[in-house]
Order: structure tokens, then C-alpha cells, then sequence
């Protein structure tokens, strides 16, 4: 059975497309802390996703950057041949559910040190963590 749950915190807002039919696809990547500390800090998987239909405006539309949220789905490795003629491979979450996970425009206040409470998005801490696409792995 190919069944995905993840929670973690948008990197950024969906970005929203249309496809030449009309239908939505909306795509992003969620911060996912791992369940163990390094001595810099919390670690997290950066995982890629993509959303169909109405659920994907839906989502654009009530999520923002730094959103915590719950998403679900399936797991989907896909590959093409780039300019260079290189075979590249992809892997992503084909979500198809989600929950938000806090309310809409608020962002949790904890001094719990615990790598699952903490907010790396949050700019009430010592050290806030500044996310740009030149950081991310892909």
C-alpha cells in the first residue's frame, strides 16, 4: 500500500498553475523536522508535493508560508530527460488530503525546546531560520 502522512511547515507559498484543460496543480515543498537534534539544531527534510483540482486552490488560498500542515497522499517517483539529455528522477508527494494544523494567521508560541515544537519559521527565538531556494537541496 503506497500511503504518505506528513507534517511539517510550508517553505514558501503553493505556487498555483492551471493546465491547458483548466484544471489546478499546485505545488511546494514542506519542512519536515526529523525526530532527532544535531548539535546546531533541529534537522529537517525539505520533501517536494503536488496537489490536483480543487484541493490545490483550497490550498493556496487558506495556507501561506510557514503554515503548519498535515498532508497526505502517495509517494511518486517520475523521471525525464533534461536539455542535457540526462535522465533526472523525481521524487514527491502526490497529495491529495491536507489539514491545517494551527489557525489561520497565527503562529504557535513555545519556549519548549523539544526539536518537534520548535518553530524554525518563527521570528521570536534567538537564531530564526531564513529559508531562500538557493538553501534547498533540489
Amino acid at each position: 500500500m503506497n500511503q504518505v502522512n506528513l507534517t511539517g511547515r510550508l517553505t514558501k507559498d503553493i505556487e498555483l498553475r492551471y493546465t491547458q484543460s483548466g484544471k489546478a496543480v499546485g505545488s511546494g515543498t514542506v519542512a519536515v523536522n526529523r525526530r532527532f537534534k544535531q548539535q546546531d539544531g533541529p534537522t529537517a527534510d525539505f520533501i517536494n508535493f503536488t496537489m490536483w483540482g480543487k484541493a490545490a486552490e483550497n490550498f493556496a488560498n487558506f495556507t501561506h508560508k510557514g503554515s503548519l500542515v498535515g498532508l497526505g497522499g502517495e509517494w511518486q517517483t517520475r523521471n525525464y530527460e533534461n536539455n542535457a539529455g540526462q535522465r533526472v528522477y523525481v521524487n514527491e508527494l502526490n497529495a491529495s488530503t491536507f489539514d491545517l494544523l494551527e489557525p489561520r494567521g497565527e503562529q504557535p508560541q513555545s519556549n519548549n525546546t523539544n526539536v518537534a515544537d520548535v518553530d524554525p519559521f518563527s521570528s521570536k527565538g534567538s537564531s530564526p531560520l531564513d529559508i531562500s531556494d538557493d538553501d534547498l537541496p533540489f
